[in-house]
């Protein structure tokens, strides 16, 4: 990874908020079908394996990224922060942010598998992605047009350019 390595992070929240290690924002969340999951910020030692994360990727259609395992992840060992959510030992979810740490962070990916969805995994990796950078000025994120999208990055305080915040968001993307 980029930085230096993070503690490993292994915390609960429940209602009333955190406990564990350094104060960390971590979940243990339930539903019916699901046992607990836990939040951990990965180090290098820690990293899921590249079956786990390809089987995750596929869970929810990320198709483009599983074509070449071997890329995704050196992009994982290249960012700046990974953090995921297990349950039963199982990868249900991954958050991971790149940038400078300093001056910009990008929210590279967030995924919840499908079984683990409306649990809270979501917001709870992005917010433990983000720990270490709050002073940072600028969390960036580049998503799809869906509503449902919208809504949940809204919900964690993002603004969408041009609608709440003036300005243009340019990309290109390589071969």
């Amino acid at each position: 990874m980029s930085s230096p390595p993070a503690p490993r992070v292994e915390a609960a929240v429940d209602e009333e908020g955190p406990t564990g290690a350094h104060g960390a924002r971590a979940a243990v969340c339930h539903n019916r079908h699901m046992h607990a999951a836990t939040i951990i910020s990965c180090t290098d030692q820690d990293m899921p394996s590249e079956s786990e994360v390809v089987d995750l990727y596929d869970a929810v259609g990320w198709r483009a990224y599983t074509d070449a395992p071997e890329t995704l992840m050196a992009g994982l060992r290249g960012s700046l922060r990974v953090v995921v959510a297990r349950s039963q030992g199982r990868l249900v979810g991954l958050a991971r942010v790149v940038g400078d740490g300093a001056t910009i962070c990008y929210l590279q990916d967030v995924l919840v598998h499908p079984d683990a969805r409306r649990q809270g995994l979501g917001g709870r990796v992005v917010q433990e992605a983000f720990a270490p950078f709050t002073a940072v000025r600028q969390h960036v994120l580049i998503t799809d047009e869906e509503a449902e999208q919208k809504a949940f990055y809204e919900s964690l305080g993002f603004s969408q350019f041009g609608a709440a915040i003036p300005g243009r968001t340019f990309v290109r993307f390589g071969g």
